[in-house]
């Protein structure tokens, strides 16, 4: 999340806890450390790497595949 009253940064952060509820849901964990392990194990394992940019401009591509396209670009360049 960024300053505050920067709606750029605020939508993007809305629709990260946006997806992270609709993946996880309600969940009940026995402590914190548990709780902390699966969240860090869904956002780098599906959140930033198998998500599905669901907008043409991003070409229908994971973050992950969308990085990876963007590094080859400025190898290339380079």
């Amino acid at each position: 999340m960024g300053r505050t009253g920067s709606c750029f940064d605020n939508a993007a952060a809305e629709s990260f806890f946006t997806v992270l509820k609709e993946e996880i849901g309600i969940r009940r964990w026995p402590d914190r450390a548990t709780a902390r392990a699966e969240i860090f194990a869904f956002i780098e394992t599906f959140y930033n790497r198998r998500r599905l940019r669901k907008h043409p401009h991003w070409g229908y591509l994971t973050p992950l595949e969308i990085r990876q396209r963007h590094e080859q670009g400025h190898a290339l360049a380079a």
